[in-house]
């Protein structure tokens, strides 16, 4: 049981370092460029690393070992967030220093995080652990962490600016690689194929992404990540920090994104019930067709308290598809693959909005925030329907029946 927790301390405080950022980087490029349209051009360059490292990641973690990996990686997203406030010291912060910070941050930051959830069938068996129970709360955790950090990096920029945000970044992703060094447990090694042979670091590298072919039921769940990544994280992103950049009101930002981030943890904590109880099939719709309902009324920028009950709604229906995408990647997919389908998923989730993040940048400059907030919810909920009539809905419903490795 000691592994499990360490990991999931490490899992906790990495989270709240990358969602101190969350909030801080937008808020910086508004400060510093006075555009929504230049600040989604940060987001989405700094997510071209992401994208196009995410194979190489996945090959480390699968070659080098998944704890290895999951502490230097958080290392090494310290020093790079450090590097923030430091080239603020020089007077050098301005939208191309912002993008190159960006850039170089995000080559590593995804790969503690993927390693983490490579690890967590390892740390599961030996704490005698059910992967349903074991994702549930792995991921618990990590909107509990996202649910602390919002508020953390509304608060700190409210006092102070967001630049002391990012040494509070490097703290919690210190503290996280800290907890991943005492992890003590052995990786089970499952090589996915005869072919699967790290000295072909090309073909290696890119079997993540022929995992999907032959995995419809994970190839279901990473479609819905990317509607979801492409259409709802925009509005938290880019639409949502303008409004309330407009409205000057930083820390009503901070608590809708720990609002939602808190049920986010309770609509964690409740997979495992549900999962037990609903086809995986169901517990998708229940999904997609929950956070269209819930930001449909958002988007006509209710009054707080009414953004605050919808955010709710929205984070506790959103939660379900994490450890359920874990738990089927775990089952179907062999140990020596999970690392690169993992950091494929993390491509998906930080690199795939930025082929919409530009876009709605310009919309919201040209057209404003409630427009093009309400277009955005509209197309989730298309989404929805598309998603759920697909065929690969009847390999996720078999992917119930198989038995955990």
């Amino acid at each position: 049981m000691r592994a499990f927790v360490l990991t999931q301390a490490s899992n906790f405080a990495g989270v709240i370092s990358g969602s101190i950022i969350f909030i801080a980087l937008p808020w910086l490029v508004l400060d510093v460029t006075g555009s929504s349209a230049q600040g989604a051009v940060v987001i989405a360059f700094s997510a071209i690393p992401g994208l196009l490292l995410a194979p190489m990641m996945g090959s480390f973690i699968d070659s080098i070992g998944r704890r290895r990996v999951a502490w230097a990686a958080e290392a090494v997203t310290v020093l790079t967030t450090i590097a923030f406030p430091l080239m603020a010291v020089f007077g050098v912060i301005n939208l191309w220093s912002l993008i190159l910070l960006a850039v170089v941050r995000n080559i590593f930051s995804p790969g503690g995080q993927s390693a983490r959830k490579s690890l967590v069938p390892d740390v599961a068996a030996k704490a005698g652990m059910s992967l349903d129970r074991a994702n549930s709360l792995h991921e618990a955790v990590f909107a509990a962490g996202f649910a602390v950090g919002p508020a953390v990096s509304a608060i700190v920029i409210g006092f102070s600016g967001p630049m002391m945000a990012f040494w509070w970044s490097a703290g919690a992703g210190a503290a996280s690689a800290l907890f991943m060094l005492a992890v003590k447990v052995i990786e089970k090694q499952e090589p996915a194929n005869a072919d699967d042979d790290i000295k072909r670091p090309i073909r290696y590298a890119l079997e993540g992404v022929r995992a999907l072919g032959r995995y419809p039921a994970v190839a279901i769940l990473f479609i819905s990540l990317l509607a979801v990544s492409l259409i709802y994280i925009p509005t938290e992103m880019v639409v949502l920090p303008r409004y309330f950049n407009d409205i000057g009101q930083p820390e009503s930002l901070g608590f809708l994104i720990a609002t939602m981030a808190t049920a986010s943890v309770f609509g964690s904590l409740a997979y495992e019930w549900l999962a037990a109880r609903v086809s995986y099939p169901n517990l998708l719709r229940l999904v997609l067709f929950g956070i269209s309902a819930a930001m449909l009324p958002m988007a006509f920028l209710l009054p707080q308290w009414a953004m605050l009950a919808f955010g709710a709604i929205l984070g506790f229906s959103f939660a379900p598809v994490i450890p359920l995408l874990n738990t089927v990647v775990q089952r179907q997919v062999p140990a020596n693959l999970r690392g690169r389908v993992f950091s494929l998923e993390m491509a998906v989730w930080n690199a795939s909005p930025m082929i919409s993040f530009i876009a709605v940048g310009f919309a919201v400059d040209t057209w404003g925030v409630q427009p093009i907030y309400l277009a955005l919810a509209i197309g989730v909920a298309l989404a929805a329907v598309a998603i759920t009539s697909a065929p690969q809905m009847k390999a996720l419903a078999a992917a119930k029946e198989i038995p955990q490795g």
